[in-house]
């Protein structure tokens, strides 16, 4: 799965938390929200003098999508969307969540489904 790939399915499925996402779409979809909010900070400093209008609204589009990426990266793991609540614990929830997203998927069908094509 390549970047431009990967933008299309988690926006494709922005309200899908079924089924399961490969290590490739979740990374790559966190490089493109990342690299929408640093164009979008960059306008603000242009524009609003750093108010953080563009980034605040561009977050607040992303949010199901990334909610949603997040949950079926989860669910590729064999654990359930609730996790993701760990990140809301200051740093150490976060950690948590980052060390569970960079391992393999599971090989074998799990509960939320047969394995991703890569």
């Amino acid at each position: 799965m390549n970047f431009e790939q990967a933008v299309r399915t988690v926006l494709s499925r922005a309200l899908v938390f079924e089924g399961r996402a490969p290590r490739a779409e979740y990374w790559w979809w966190v490089l493109a929200y990342l690299l929408v909010l640093l164009i979008a900070s960059g306008i603000d400093g242009m524009l609003f003098g750093g108010a953080q209008i563009l980034s605040s609204l561009a977050s607040l589009a992303l949010l199901l999508p990334t909610l949603a990426v997040a949950v079926r990266r989860l669910h590729d793991r064999g654990l359930t969307g609730w996790w993701v609540l760990l990140g809301l614990i200051p740093l150490l929830g976060s950690l948590i969540l980052i060390f569970i997203f960079v391992q393999p998927s599971e090989s074998e069908t799990n509960a939320y489904g047969p394995p991703p094509i890569r």
